[in-house]
């Protein structure tokens, strides 16, 4: 589910990715009496950085001095009517607790590695903002993870502790004599069980008195697992840049929040964009963060929510957006929401204009990686050459890319050619600057000889009104190499169609829209395609 996007890079952001100048600067950040987040400049590249302690607790402090509004730092609430919010200050509070229960009770120190496998519950902001304190590396996933995939994390993280639920609890508990490494279990429940100690229970008889460590921008603060599509999920290091660059201009940008906004990010905690659009942006504007405890994808929930609660900013995966207009529900103009943002995939330009038509307001997609397109190795290319999206990392690596592969040099060497970081994602340029998205590296199709982008293939796919949604991959044949194959998800009206003639329909089809050779010589009609939690 790719397709084809053209997107340009503003100058502004060009310009900033190359002119960072690392040096050691005092930290200007303002603490005025103005209400506004902290302040930096685009330049400022401070020694020392700790989210927690430079924006969080900035937070907190304007509430004490009355100069913030009275909306609640988080908004949690479930299907089953419970709620929460908490204020800055409770933030605070509950985060130096739970970094005491780290570095007290569970003799955690500074850098080392803690698992945490959470769905949508409180405790994960505490957990996230009490390492940030402690200088304790976090590394989320997501709790869908089987047994044999948190063996391998704690295995490959060398992880000292984690937080977890009862769910999960069993499947580590099977585990813990296969990770050495592993000598703490902290459990988020009401109950308690063998072995491992109670986090709600600690947090509650903690002591709030804690000095958050002064860290290095260097210094490491979280570890994100990949998706693992080519192989084996690898550990990408960030470091405290990654929260850095929400506090600056060009990086405010992006969702330009208010602290009266309330912002409703609905990805999953196990993937970066939680951190960023669940914590560090909002809270970076000191924002409302509102959660749904959301256990699955629902969209008669979600649209229920968003004229319960007065959400002004929506933040989602495209298929999100895109089950919201399948549901057919006939009013969708949801009365406090002003801004939507989407990233991951790109929506179709008919999927836009049925949300801005049904809603009256626009989806704003996003893409992390972009700089200049780049060969393999990395040499700059001209307009119209295909190539790969790279990101200039020589002589200043900007702000917010991830470190390295957490002892994986040979991978990380791969993905650094000469100057650049190669994103693995092919791309041109137009003679306008734009840049045209063509799909993972990894995807290309080569069948005899000519190479195929997939999402070229899905974007020609869905324009008929029989796709309702398509995944275009390689398949193996014994003459051409391989061949492009098509699983389409038929629309309701074409579910009783002659399959046989629908194939060779949509065959046609694609040769009429785009290259012939493109075409789909292998389709599979199925009922859905295998998505993961954030669609």
């Amino acid at each position: 589910m790719r397709y084809l996007k053209k997107f340009q890079i503003p100058w502004g952001i060009f310009k900033l990715f190359h002119s960072f100048r690392l040096g050691h600067r005092q930290l200007s950040c303002q603490s005025s009496s103005a209400v506004g987040a902290p302040k930096w400049n685009d330049h400022d590249t401070p020694e020392e950085f700790n989210f927690a302690s430079h924006v969080l607790d900035y937070w907190a402090q304007m509430e004490e001095e009355g100069k913030r509004g009275p909306g609640p730092a988080l908004w949690w609430v479930n299907n089953q009517g419970d709620e929460v919010k908490w204020s800055f200050r409770k933030i605070r509070d509950l985060t130096c607790r739970t970094a005491n229960v780290f570095t007290q009770t569970c003799g955690l120190q500074q850098g080392d590695h803690l698992a945490l496998i959470l769905p949508r519950v409180p405790e994960w902001w505490l957990v996230t903002v009490g390492c940030l304190r402690a200088g304790i590396v976090y590394i989320p996933g997501t709790s869908q993870l089987k047994a044999k995939d948190i063996l391998y994390r704690l295995q490959l993280s060398q992880a000292k502790a984690i937080v977890t639920t009862e769910n999960l609890a069993p499947d580590v508990d099977s585990m813990t004599s296969e990770c050495p490494a592993l000598k703490t279990k902290l459990l988020v429940s009401d109950h308690s069980r063998e072995g491992w100690l109670n986090l709600r229970s600690l947090i509650k008889s903690a002591s709030p008195d804690h000095t958050c460590i002064k860290s290095k921008m260097k210094d490491p603060m979280v570890i994100f697992f990949t998706s693992g599509t080519t192989g084996l999920p690898k550990m990408a290091k960030h470091n405290q840049g990654l929260a850095f660059r929400s506090c600056i201009p060009s990086g405010r940008k992006v969702l330009q929040l208010k602290t009266s906004d309330i912002l409703w990010c609905m990805s999953d905690p196990g993937w970066i964009l939680a951190t960023v659009g669940c914590l560090i942006e909002p809270w970076t504007s000191g924002a409302t963060v509102f959660i749904h405890h959301l256990p699955q994808f629902d969209p008669k929930v979600i649209i229920e929510v968003l004229f319960k609660y007065p959400i002004t900013q929506c933040l989602a995966a495209p298929t999100v957006f895109r089950m919201i207009l399948q549901a057919k529900f006939t009013n969708l103009r949801f009365p406090t929401l002003e801004h939507c943002t989407t990233g991951g995939e790109s929506l179709l330009p008919g999927e836009q204009d049925q949300w801005r038509k049904q809603t009256g307001l626009l989806i704003h997609e996003i893409y992390g990686q972009s700089e200049t397109i780049i060969d393999e190795k990395g040499n700059i290319l001209p307009p119209n050459t295909e190539g790969y999206i790279g990101i200039r990392i020589k002589p200043i690596r900007p702000l917010g890319l991830f470190m390295c592969y957490e002892n994986n040099p040979e991978k990380t060497a791969e993905v650094e050619c000469g100057d650049f970081y190669n994103s693995g994602d092919r791309a041109k340029v137009d003679d306008d600057g734009y840049l045209w998205f063509l799909g993972r590296g990894d995807d290309i199709i080569n069948a005899s000889g000519y190479r195929i982008g997939p999402g070229e293939v899905e974007n020609a796919l869905v324009e008929h009104p029989a796709v309702a949604e398509s995944a275009v991959v390689s398949s193996p044949d014994p003459e051409r190499g391989e061949v492009v194959k098509a699983f389409i998800v038929l629309t309701p009206e074409f579910l009783s169609h002659d399959k046989v003639q629908l194939i060779k329909e949509l065959q046609q089809h694609v040769k009429s829209v785009t290259a012939p050779y493109k075409y789909p010589r292998k389709i599979e009609f199925v009922p859905e395609l295998p998505k993961t939690i954030t669609g």
